[in-house]
């Protein structure tokens, strides 16, 4: 029996996306708001551009960037936290992107639209029922009226339900690839009655990576695990101090700390010394930072998800160590 790996893993939506014009051109199609005569027909890939990272958000890079045959371009980004600076981080991307373009336009008249599409992992809005998030420069009193140029489409995966509807079956088709392949053995049959999807799925059999790939598939989770077990942190030790004030600034320092002392070092060193140590270690240093922040024994134990004992043994072994 085959086993399909999780296509939201950076490597997985990399591999697929960014690397088969023909999947991310029918992603693109059917998840941006495209008219019949918008729609792509053609693109090719750029290179990722270096833009400044979000300090906590290490795993939050460009996944793929493209541009079609009109000359308008594309950029794709699978995040798995969200966090308020995100929208800001999408904004800078696309605005870079559609500046740059006078390099070799040289005209304003000639600039092309950029689109930015992010998939979150995570809930962000209020609204239970609203999880398709659709953003361009409107005139207030006139929503008709727009200046093209920048458009972004966010989407909370977790909000997503299959739909029967005909007139969006491949759009219904990508969004089930994406929220229903969770490491599964079995997929759902929708998938393999449309070319795209069952072609898609196919990339998603573990068989068909390397052990190296999916050691860097696993320490891709790794990262992703830390992260939140930082923001979680976080937050419980600003609702500790009892203020909306004191939780904001819990979490941005939580996560500066967490991503300073931990992110970067704990990545090495689960690669030079193996991964199951690495997690272990990794763990300690966790318990001990909040630790040394004050978080309760009992909010150690439910966020490191270990007993209370064993948690109280590694903060008496490493302070041990630490004074020998």
């Amino acid at each position: 029996m085959a086993r399909y790996l999780d296509p939201k893993n950076d490597l997985i939506f990399k591999r697929i996306f960014g690397e088969h014009k023909h999947l991310c051109m029918s992603l693109l199609n059917n998840m941006l708001p495209l008219e019949p005569s918008q729609q792509i027909v053609a693109l090719e890939y750029q290179p990722p551009e270096l833009v400044p990272e979000l300090p906590v958000l290490k795993n939050s890079i460009v996944d793929v960037r493209c541009t079609d045959n009109r000359g308008r371009q594309f950029i794709v980004e699978m995040q798995m936290h969200w966090i308020d600076s995100f929208r800001n981080r999408m904004l800078f991307n696309a605005s870079k992107a559609y500046v740059t373009q006078l390099e070799k336009a040289r005209a304003y008249e000639f600039l092309q639209p950029v689109y930015a599409l992010g998939f979150i992992n995570e809930t962000f809005d209020s609204n239970p029922a609203e999880y398709y998030h659709h953003y361009k420069i409107v005139n207030i009193a006139d929503t008709d009226k727009c200046i093209e140029g920048l458009e972004f489409v966010f989407i909370e995966l977790p909000k997503f339900f299959p739909s029967n509807r005909a007139e969006k079956k491949l759009y219904d088709l990508w969004l089930l690839f994406l929220t229903q392949l969770d490491e599964v053995d079995e997929v759902p049959p929708a998938l393999l009655e449309e070319d795209v999807t069952r072609e898609a799925v196919q990339y998603l059999e573990i068989s068909s990576y390397s052990k190296a790939e999916l050691e860097a598939y696993d320490r891709y989770w790794d990262a992703i695990r830390t992260e939140r077990t930082l923001i979680i942190g976080s937050e419980a030790r600003g609702e500790a101090r009892g203020e909306a004030k004191g939780r904001a600034e819990g979490r941005a320092e939580g996560r500066a700390e967490g991503e300073a002392i931990g992110m970067e070092k704990g990545r090495a060193e689960g690669e030079t010394i193996g991964m199951e140590k690495g997690r272990a270690e990794g763990t300690h240093k966790l318990i001990c930072q909040m630790h040394h922040a004050g978080l309760p024994l009992s909010t150690i134990s439910a966020i490191s998800e270990l007993p209370e004992e064993e948690v109280r043994r590694i903060i008496h072994h490493t302070g041990r160590r630490t004074q020998e």
